[in-house]
């Protein structure tokens, strides 16, 4: 059977789901394709959900999680609930008694509702298969394997985070960096890193705060120097686009904290042959690509 993720033809810098803020609210029973069109949720839970993540701004997401296997199916009487604002690579667990508990909170930023700070990562595995078969085909096996090896509830299961045609897709809190195509091996190797908050660049699709053309630039710029042999972690490089709604060739500049800042030539490119979702006909996209890293600059 080919699935759309079989289809690799598109690189994964500038794909990762964008977001700075994010509620990972516990929710073992069943996934609607889209988990705010009413169907997970009555229509007016999930009206009242939406209103609260408009109400907190730009980038405030939703996802949905469960343990893998058959313990995430077993919630008991208080659901988990992970608050999680990238920006400040801070994450909060709460208990919720349900999803109605959803709206009362308070996503303006940390420490405003009770919550016990989280220093460890998690790692969030797309297994939403009502979204793509792609998810749960390549998603539920990986993130099995991955709680196997790691347990103390660092992997989840999530739905849908975009990008299932680069299934097995990942998202990395607290610091919002989505990952494709990953196998078990590369799975435990991002989650070590993680543990110390080494950047991790195989699979790595970018960085949610950024806009695609940024997390295209900000990635050619770690692989240059994790290449280069340079200890790099998340939170060390800062991205400046002076034209964001610029053509062709505008160049982003993308900052160490150490002082050093490169250029990057960004370019577009067509790719044809992509496949969004399993059983749709291929089209033709286009992507960000670096053209060009200028060498880096002391401020």
């Amino acid at each position: 059977m080919t699935v759309c993720s079989d289809i690799q033809v598109e690189p994964l810098p500038g794909s990762a789901k964008r977001g700075s803020v994010f509620v990972l609210f516990e929710w073992p029973a069943g996934w609607s394709r889209d988990i705010l069109d009413g169907d997970t949720f009555s229509q007016d839970l999930t009206s009242r959900i939406k209103a609260t993540l408009k109400q907190a701004g730009k980038g405030t997401e939703l996802q949905l999680i469960r343990r893998p296997g058959r313990e995430g199916r077993d919630v008991g009487q208080l659901h988990r609930c992970y608050l999680v604002w990238a920006e400040q690579e801070t994450m909060e667990l709460v208990l919720l008694r349900g999803p109605e508990d959803i709206p009362a909170l308070d996503l303006s930023g940390p420490g405003k509702n009770g919550g016990e700070v989280i220093t460890q990562p998690l790692l969030l595995v797309c297994t939403h298969g009502k979204r793509d078969v792609c998810c749960a085909l390549k998603g539920r096996p990986l993130a099995a394997e991955l709680n196997d090896h790691f347990g103390n509830s660092l992997v989840w299961e999530s739905s849908h985070m975009k990008g299932h045609r680069f299934a097995a897709v990942s998202l990395l809190m607290p610091w919002a960096y989505s990952f494709g195509r990953l196998n078990a091996e590369a799975g435990k190797q991002l989650v070590n890193a993680a543990l110390t908050g080494q950047y991790f660049f195989p699979g790595n699709r970018g960085n949610g705060k950024l806009a695609p053309g940024e997390q295209v630039a900000e990635l050619a710029v770690a692989q240059q120097l994790i290449d280069a042999g340079e200890d790099l972690h998340y939170g060390a490089l800062s991205v400046v686009d002076a034209d964001p709604k610029g053509q062709e060739h505008r160049p982003v500049a993308v900052t160490h904290e150490d002082g050093r800042t490169w250029h990057v030539e960004l370019k577009k490119k067509e790719v044809s042959g992509v496949i969004s979702s399993c059983g749709d006909k291929p089209k033709t996209s286009s992507v960000w690509v670096a053209s060009e890293i200028k060498s880096p600059q002391l401020r």
